[in-house]
């Protein structure tokens, strides 16, 4: 495949790792070569076959417009945009590209949103909730992407209609803590998930781009993962 990178911090310098192991050929653009999305008209984009952003929430709608307009496939690492989805999935829908997004490419963090899933139940069982999640300090967003799927995951579990609080730390070079705490009047459970590097992100959005060929559409990671 022919890649284009959008974003080159940490995680976007890992993601080209990645996909050239992967044996893809990645053509990384930074933000300054990328003014007014210069770098996304179509006859730039002639030779590339997905757009990979690990950018910054402002400019993700151009960017996604933009790969619309060139009729390019997209996976969307880029957190703090949420309130867009119901534009960029319309958007998306009538334009016949493919396009997938998540706050966390992460195979282990996709397991942890299903047993997050899980242990919802408590909330019926006179358990409160709260969400605890630790980034380094360079993160644009709090709370996390991350953090809010889980938040979302309890919500739609149907076993409580209140909003669990989430509570963010920006503390050094942490690269991903999410916590669950669930506490009764009679015990404590806690769920955990750690980031040890960012490569499990990484390969789930080149893993992503690759699943992308050929199909249409608006997707979730958490919904395609355990097809690839």
């Amino acid at each position: 495949m022919n890649l284009l990178l959008l974003g080159h911090g940490k995680t976007g310098s890992l993601v080209a790792e990645v996909a050239q192991q992967r044996k893809h050929h990645v053509r990384v653009v930074k933000s300054s070569e990328n003014v007014n999305c210069s770098a996304l008209i179509p006859e730039k984009l002639r030779d590339i076959d997905a757009v990979i952003d690990f950018t910054t929430p402002h400019c993700i709608r151009a960017h996604i417009e933009a790969c619309v307009r060139a009729g390019k496939s997209m996976v969307v690492g880029t957190t703090g945009w949420y309130a867009e989805i119901p534009h960029v999935k319309n958007v998306v829908q009538n334009s016949g590209i493919g396009f997938v997004y998540a706050p966390n490419f992460s195979v282990g963090v996709n397991l942890f949103f299903d047993i997050v899933r899980t242990a919802a139940a408590a909330l019926r069982h006179e358990y409160t909730g709260q969400i605890f999640e630790r980034h380094h300090v360079h993160k644009k967003d709090a709370p996390s992407g991350t953090a809010i799927a889980v938040q979302r995951a309890l919500q739609e579990s149907g076993h409580t209609d209140e909003i669990v609080e989430i509570t963010s730390f920006r503390e050094g070079e942490v690269i991903g803590l999410h916590e669950l705490v669930l506490e009764s009047a009679a015990d404590r459970i806690y769920l955990c998930h750690d980031a040890k590097s960012r490569r499990g992100f990484a390969e789930g959005a080149v893993r992503a781009a690759e699943w992308l060929i050929g199909k249409k559409g608006f997707y979730e990671f958490k919904d395609i993962w355990r097809e690839l």
